[in-house]
């Protein structure tokens, strides 16, 4: 359960850092980058829910 919340955390922390660049730059693959970053959170994020939620049904 640790490694999934390590694992949120430094990809929040990565997309964060290319928004930063995005902003700091202006290049837009800076924020593409971003976006898959966060994209791929969310799905993390998602996926780590789902065990809590299946480990208190069963």
């Amino acid at each position: 359960m640790l490694l999934f919340r390590w694992t949120v955390m430094l990809l929040l922390l990565a997309a964060g850092v290319c928004f930063a660049f995005y902003v700091g730059t202006g290049q837009g693959r800076y924020r593409q980058w971003g976006l898959v970053i966060l994209k791929w959170t969310i799905l993390a994020a998602l996926g780590f829910f789902g065990v809590l939620v299946l480990e208190r049904l069963l």
